[in-house]
C-alpha cells in the first residue's frame, strides 16, 4: 500500500473521530465488514474495530492475522476469538456507539451482555457511512478505473453484436470480458433485457434470443480495489419504431439535463425532479418509476440517494448515478445511466461510452 493511501485511510478514522466528538460519544464499535475495510483497509471476512479519542483497535482471529499485518494501518492489531464480539465489547468506554442499522437484536444482545460496568450502548448506525458519502482521491481513481473498464466491455458488446445471441450469453460473456482486463468482480450481476424484458428494471438474463428491431437494456459494472463502477446504455439491433426512437430520445434528454443539474449544494429531491419533470411533460411519468440514482463506492448502492422522497443536499465528492428510464410493459424500455462525481460546479462524468443511440446488430 502506498504512502499516500495509507494517510487516506488514517484520515478518515481522523474524521471519524470528529464525528465522535460531535455525537458526544466515547468509543465506537464498527463490524459491518464494508465499514471494516474503510477505515482500516482490511479485505478478510471476519473483522472489527474500536475507535475512541485516543484508540484505534483492529481485531481479527487467527486466520487473519498475516493479512492485517500486511494491511491495516494506522491501529493496534489485536487477535481475538473466532466471534470478535466479546473482544471489541472489553475495549469500550463511555458512551459507546454501535451501528444499529446492521446490528441484529442478537448481536445486540451479546454486546450488552460483554461490556463493562459504566459502558452505555447508543444506537449510531450511520456514522462510517457519512463519511463513506464523501470520496477522497484514492476512491474516485479506482472508480474512475473501474467505469473506463466497463466502458471498454460495451464496445466489445457493441463489435461481438446483439442480435441472435442470448440475454445470458451476452452477460456471462461481458462478466469474464471484466475479468480479463482486470476487473476483480463485476459490481452486480449484469442486466441484459431485450425488448419486452427492458420495460423490467431489474430484469434476470434469460436463455432466450435477442431479437433484431429492437431495444436492448445492458446495466453493469466493473469492480476496482473494491469500488465499484455502474453504468446502463440502451442499445438497437437493427429499425426501430418512431415510438421506441423517441422515447429514446426523451430519456437521452432528461438524463442530460438532470447530470446538468447536480452540482455541490443541489437538493437530491430537486435533482431527481429535473429528469422526472422532461419525462412527465411528455407523457410517461408513470412510466419512470424508481429514483433518479444512488451513490455507488465500495457498495453498489450507498448515500445518497437521488429520488422524490430523498433528503439533504449533494456534497462535493459524493458519487452518484444518473438514470433515468421509461418502462412500457410488453414493448420496450429505455434507462440510459452515467456515474458521475460531485464538484462545487457541476460533476466530473466518470462514463464514457457514448449516449447516442448506437446499433449493435
Amino acid at each position: 500500500m502506498s504512502t499516500r493511501a495509507v494517510s487516506a485511510i488514517e484520515a478518515r478514522t481522523d474524521r471519524l473521530v470528529g464525528l465522535l466528538e460531535q455525537c458526544g460519544l466515547d468509543s465506537l464499535v464498527v463490524t459491518n465488514l464494508v465499514n471494516v475495510r474503510y477505515l482500516t483497509g482490511f479485505t478478510g471476512t471476519n473483522g472489527a474495530c474500536v475507535v475512541t479519542r485516543d484508540d484505534r483497535v483492529f481485531i481479527t482471529d487467527f486466520r487473519y492475522v498475516e493479512r492485517a499485518e500486511a494491511e491495516v494501518r494506522g491501529y493496534e492489531r489485536v487477535r481475538g476469538e473466532r466471534d470478535l464480539l466479546a473482544d471489541a465489547a472489553a475495549l469500550l468506554r463511555g458512551r459507546a456507539g454501535f451501528d444499529d442499522v446492521h446490528t441484529s437484536v442478537r448481536t445486540h444482545g451479546k454486546l450488552a451482555e460483554s461490556i463493562g460496568e459504566g459502558v452505555e450502548l447508543v444506537a449510531a448506525g450511520g456514522l462510517v457511512e457519512d463519511l463513506r458519502e464523501v470520496k477522497d482521491e484514492g476512491e474516485v481513481a479506482a472508480m474512475r478505473e473501474a467505469a473506463g473498464l466497463a466502458d471498454g466491455v460495451y464496445q466489445y458488446i457493441v463489435e461481438r453484436g446483439l442480435a441472435g445471441r442470448t440475454e445470458l450469453a451476452v452477460a456471462r460473456d461481458a462478466e469474464r470480458e471484466m475479468r480479463e482486463r482486470g476487473a476483480e468482480d463485476p459490481s452486480f450481476p449484469t442486466i441484459v433485457a431485450a425488448g419486452p424484458n427492458g420495460a423490467l428494471p431489474h430484469h434476470d438474463p434469460r436463455d432466450v434470443e435477442i431479437p433484431r428491431d429492437t431495444l436492448v437494456v445492458i446495466d453493469m459494472g466493473a469492480r476496482v480495489d473494491g469500488y465499484c463502477s455502474d453504468c446502463t446504455r440502451t442499445f438497437a439491433t437493427g429499425a426501430l419504431s418512431d415510438e421506441a426512437v423517441g422515447v429514446y430520445e426523451l430519456v437521452r434528454r432528461a438524463q442530460e439535463e438532470a447530470r446538468v443539474a447536480v452540482r455541490a449544494g443541489a437538493g437530491c429531491r430537486e435533482v431527481d425532479a429535473v429528469a422526472r419533470d422532461v419525462i412527465e411533460a411528455a407523457g410517461h411519468g408513470e412510466r419512470f418509476g424508481h429514483g433518479l440514482g444512488h451513490g455507488v463506492g465500495l457498495e453498489i448502492h450507498e448515500g445518497p440517494r437521488l429520488a422524490k422522497t430523498a433528503e439533504g443536499e449533494l456534497r462535493a465528492g459524493a458519487a452518484v448515478t444518473v438514470e433515468p428510464g421509461v418502462y412500457l410493459p410488453g414493448a420496450f424500455g429505455v434507462r440510459i445511466e452515467d456515474l458521475v462525481v460531485v464538484t462545487d460546479d457541476g460533476c466530473d462524468v466518470l462514463t464514457g461510452f457514448p449516449k447516442d443511440l448506437v446499433t449493435a446488430g
